[in-house]
């Protein structure tokens, strides 16, 4: 619990750093967070003859990996409880964990490795495969080509964009921060409100 908290610590801890590492080094950047934006400068990158698409691909995978094996192992030691607690619960929250029980355990390698593509968050799917048996290295070897693919496919993007793409994410370097700080700002505010309400609530 105390690593899966501290991964979206790291999430949030890593976003002022987004603005200038796209636009002085990307693949740092691919490397500390598996960013969408810098995989595209890397492409873009390379293809003005800036940087190399194969460093590009491996300096993003490990970014986008760091954090998966925490749910698996959430979901090799709790099980049905571990999935619950990212679907949610009652009936409808059941259901889904039912069905998804009997997916993973018929296609959970596959599920793996089009996970980034799939329309479901990843954290899920790593943890009902932990729930299901798969061994963790068979995690990680799956993990680890679904990342690559994920990968690959947006820097060969950014590599078919060309210069556009790296004036796109020049552009969003310069105003990403503020957006950033906004939307921090909105979820602070939001979690006083509902924090108020609940106060209200309590004492009503």
């Amino acid at each position: 619990m105390a690593g899966i908290a501290f991964s979206a610590l790291y999430g949030w801890l890593m976003l002022p750093l987004v603005p200038s590492l796209v636009n002085s080094h990307p693949a740092l950047l691919e490397l500390l967070r598996g960013s969408m934006s810098s995989m595209l400068a890397m492409g873009a990158l390379a293809r003005t003859g800036h940087a190399s698409l194969l460093v590009g691909v491996l300096a993003g995978v490990p970014g986008v990996i760091m954090f998966d094996w925490l749910y698996w192992w959430a979901g090799r030691r709790w099980g049905q409880r571990a999935v619950g607690m990212l679907v949610g619960v009652g009936p409808r929250a059941d259901r889904r964990i039912r069905r998804l029980e009997r997916v993973m355990g018929r296609l959970g390698p596959f599920a793996v490795v089009f996970s980034y593509l799939l329309p479901v968050p990843n954290p899920i799917i790593d943890a009902a495969v932990g729930w299901t048996g798969m061994r963790l290295w068979v995690f990680l070897l799956l993990d680890t080509i679904g990342a690559a693919l994920w990968v690959g496919l947006l820097v060969g993007l950014g590599y078919a964009i060309g210069q556009p793409a790296v004036d796109v994410v020049h552009t969003i370097g310069r105003y990403s921060l503020w957006a950033t700080l906004g939307i921090v700002a909105i979820i602070i505010a939001s979690q006083v409100r509902a924090s108020r309400r609940r106060v209200r609530s309590a004492d009503a």
